[in-house]
């Protein structure tokens, strides 16, 4: 059977089973299954153990399983990202924010590029940071053992300082020192735990959710941020779509200026950056 007959297959079942996206992840799994680029499914054929994985996969998936678990990989950027349950898989509309950073960073003196990546999951944002900009010095924090273990594999043969442990006590020699903080921390409200899909939901609950109104990880992030950067540091800050004004408040009660909302590939609000408090606007900690 030729691989190309079978992704249209594959595409036809995806889609009566609600995929998002039939037709690419129809071609990923193919592809996946036969060790192949996408772009050679036109020369290529399927032999009857390969069409039975396939077809395993395309069950697997049909009952909500994320691609990315079924593959083992995620794509982010220019990153190709080791991944699977006990790790929040990595959206490209966070992408937006990390090319924000990688400005930022470029525009300061090689010795001024001190960053701090909390609730790093998978690591795809201090990778990203890592392999697109010289001259940075990278810290990252995770608090899940399963997705510490992602994080380390990830950032494997890159100058990264990892840690295990929890945001608000990370990197306390670092205090006043940090030119940019940035983080896409849990933020879902616990209400919309009902309405995600099916494949969200196989994300760990700690990467998602974060109280009755989405921010409690969000005001800890303030207090860390405040603490670490130097008072002409960054932050930047993923956020629901829906709470743009909400976090823009908080960083303002907080005493961060310059404080921005920002849209992402969709053109939805999906990050906030600011600059650190002036040492007389800091919150106290």
């Amino acid at each position: 059977m030729r691989a190309q007959d079978l992704a249209h297959e594959v595409a036809e079942r995806l889609t009566h089973s609600g995929s998002p996206s039939p037709g690419p992840e129809a071609r990923t799994l193919v592809s996946h299954v036969l060790g192949i680029e996408p772009a050679q499914l036109l020369i290529a054929s399927v032999s009857p153990r390969q069409r039975a994985v396939v077809d395993a996969l395309v069950e697997q998936r049909a009952e909500g399983v994320p691609l990315q678990h079924l593959t083992g990989v995620a794509w982010f950027r220019y990153e190709t990202l080791a991944v699977g349950p006990g790790v929040f898989i990595p959206r490209p509309e966070t992408e937006e924010m990390v090319g924000w950073a990688l400005r930022e960073l470029a525009a300061r003196p090689i010795d001024r590029r001190r960053v701090v990546e909390l609730c790093a999951g998978s690591g795809a944002i201090t990778a990203s940071i890592a392999r697109e900009l010289g001259h940075v010095e990278l810290h990252a924090v995770e608090l899940s053992p399963e997705a510490h273990r992602y994080l380390v594999h990830n950032l494997e043969g890159l100058d990264v300082d990892v840690v295990l442990g929890d945001m608000a006590d990370a990197f306390r020699e670092l205090d006043g020192t940090v030119d940019l903080v940035i983080v896409n921390p849990p933020y879902i409200p616990e209400a919309h735990r009902l309405l995600l899909p099916s494949d969200v939901l196989q994300d760990p609950a700690e990467a998602l959710f974060s109280g009755a109104d989405g921010l409690d990880a969000m005001h800890v992030v303030a207090e860390v941020a405040t603490r670490l950067l130097r008072p002409d540091g960054l932050l930047a800050t993923e956020h629901d779509d829906s709470h743009a004004p909400a976090v823009v408040a908080l960083f303002e009660a907080a005493g961060f200026r310059d404080v921005a909302s920002h849209d992402d590939l969709t053109g939805r609000p999906r990050y906030v950056t600011a600059s650190a408090p002036s040492e007389d606007g800091r919150i106290g900690l």
